[in-house]
């Protein structure tokens, strides 16, 4: 395996770097899903920033509370004397933690220092009162010395219990706070520079934008291979993931998967999903929020339409989850007896309909939301998704209510140039989707993977303003991207 690129992340970088240039005690709460890259971040701009800064690098561990502050004692001893931590005496610890934290306010009394408490939630898990405990020695040692703090946390409950909600002890004490978000799409082709732009939306559908995750395929090896060695062995690191995360935040996991394996094969209402997993409907609405809660699904509605629209529907949010419980929960017991025929045939038959229902639509719905600050369209839209009923689908939508415009595209993922009557379909669309009342403009776009044929290019320019109209609309134009075209806009508008 090749070294492994540190990939994206210009923004964060920034203000880490501003961070510990400051002349100020600084604290960041550093947070985010397990794998999306924490703790690289935070090596990467130790290792980058040149003059090295001054650092206590201490990660947490899943031991007693005893142990752990035994091991950061032995770090702050370490980092005092010069002496390898190896070398230190193995008994030695401060007598409690507030006096391990008054030793590192020490250090930080005339030369700058970055203190890292890695993977504090361990730390937490453990130690009840050690968020208590930190917020005091804050408040009366840390924020009067020279010290840049950094505690970061995998396990999303409880740094948002603990440090992010009103009432946990370090809400208010953080002078910044970083939810480190999955890479964007464009950050794929700095990971994989020798895979076509389709692969590279065929890996962002299996794993989203976490970088740990990109890291399990060889970027030298064919997507084909990848698959196979890495989701489809016998070795398959992935099979325990779901269960990692899903702790983070609830117990019952069994119920919660049958769940997401419900929302992955396309059931979307309370309604359809109790029909498939034999869950009471009450006990049903009850996990749905519990899974909204936690951010692992989200109801959508059309976006001609509030909250309370009946035409909800629930869809996981985490790429890999939803790849997850859509084509491997099943298949367990087969790939971990070396059985991987039927898997493959199902990738074969489905993945291509599964990325055109989710990963393109939503890459084609980022770049609408991108394009508002090139002025690319000439309509602002204030809310992004996707427009439905009985009658009709939208792939992606954008409206303003204020000024009565509305976007409307279709995406297709097909192995061919689409033609003229996709794009009539989508103008036929816009009389079972306009609201009903007012007079609004529309602007259509077509998105698809190999392009469009020149018949459906010469229709598309013939779409001018004022020309085209409904019962209450009349189209203002339309634009037709390709895959190759959205990848490169998309690269160069989240430089």
């Amino acid at each position: 395996m090749p070294d492994k690129p540190f990939v994206g992340r210009e923004a964060e970088m920034d203000i880490l770097r501003s961070q510990w240039a400051s002349h100020d005690a600084e604290f960041m709460i550093l947070y985010g899903r397990r794998r999306v890259g924490k703790t690289r971040l935070i090596t990467h701009f130790l290792e980058s920033t040149d003059p090295a800064p001054r650092a206590i690098y201490w990660v947490a561990e899943p031991t007693s509370s005893a142990a752990q502050l035994q091991s950061f004692s032995q770090a702050i001893l370490a980092f005092e004397t010069g002496v390898p931590q190896a070398n230190i005496d193995v008994n030695f610890s401060y007598g409690n933690w507030r006096l391990a934290f008054d030793a590192a306010a020490a250090l930080a009394k005339e030369k700058r220092l970055l203190l890292v408490l890695d993977e504090f939630t361990y730390l937490m898990a453990v130690s009840r009162g050690i968020a208590g405990t930190l917020q005091n020695a804050w408040d009366h040692q840390l924020k009067k010395a020279n010290i840049f703090l950094i505690i970061s946390g995998s396990h999303l409950g409880m740094m948002e219990r603990e440090a992010l909600m009103p009432r946990g002890p370090l809400y208010g004490r953080a002078t910044s706070k970083l939810k480190l978000e999955p890479l964007p799409f464009k950050d794929t082709s700095d990971y994989f520079p020798n895979y076509r732009t389709d692969e590279r939306v065929a890996v962002y559908a299996i794993f989203g934008g976490i970088p740990h995750y990109w890291e399990q395929f060889n970027p030298n090896k064919k997507l084909n291979q990848n698959i196979r060695e890495v989701l489809l062995s016998r070795e398959n690191l992935f099979f325990d993931e779901p269960q990692l995360l899903l702790h983070d935040f609830v117990s019952e996991i069994g119920n919660y998967a049958s769940i997401l394996r419900a929302i992955a094969h396309g059931y979307r209402t309370p309604t359809e999903i109790a029909s498939v997993t034999s869950l009471a409907s009450p006990n049903i609405s009850m996990y749905l929020k519990n899974l909204i809660d936690t951010r692992f699904v989200e109801r959508r509605v059309p976006v001609t339409q509030d909250e309370k629209s009946r035409f909800g529907r629930h869809y996981i949010t985490d790429p890999f989850l939803r790849f997850y419980y859509r084509f491997l929960a099943g298949r367990q017991s087969e790939l971990a007896r070396g059985i991987t025929e039927l898997a493959v045939a199902e990738f074969k038959q489905h993945l291509i309909d599964f990325i055109g229902t989710h990963t393109w639509e939503e890459v084609c719905r980022e770049w609408l939301q991108r394009s508002v600050a090139r002025k690319v369209l000439p309509f602002v839209p204030d809310k992004v998704g996707s427009e439905w009923n009985r009658s009709v689908q939208i792939d992606v939508s954008g409206i303003n209510w204020m000024e009565k415009t509305l976007i409307l595209g279709e995406c297709k993922w097909g192995r061919k140039q689409m033609d003229q009557d996709v794009l009539e379909k989508l103008i036929e669309g816009a009389n079972q989707v306009v609201p009903g009342k007012g007079s609004w403009r529309v602007y259509f776009i077509g998105f698809a993977r190999d392009g469009w044929t020149p018949q459906a290019q010469k229709f598309s320019g013939s779409i001018k303003k004022g020309q085209v109209s409904g019962a209450n609309w009349q189209a203002e134009g339309m634009l037709l991207r390709t895959l190759e075209q959205v990848d490169k806009e998309l690269s160069d508008w989240t430089e």
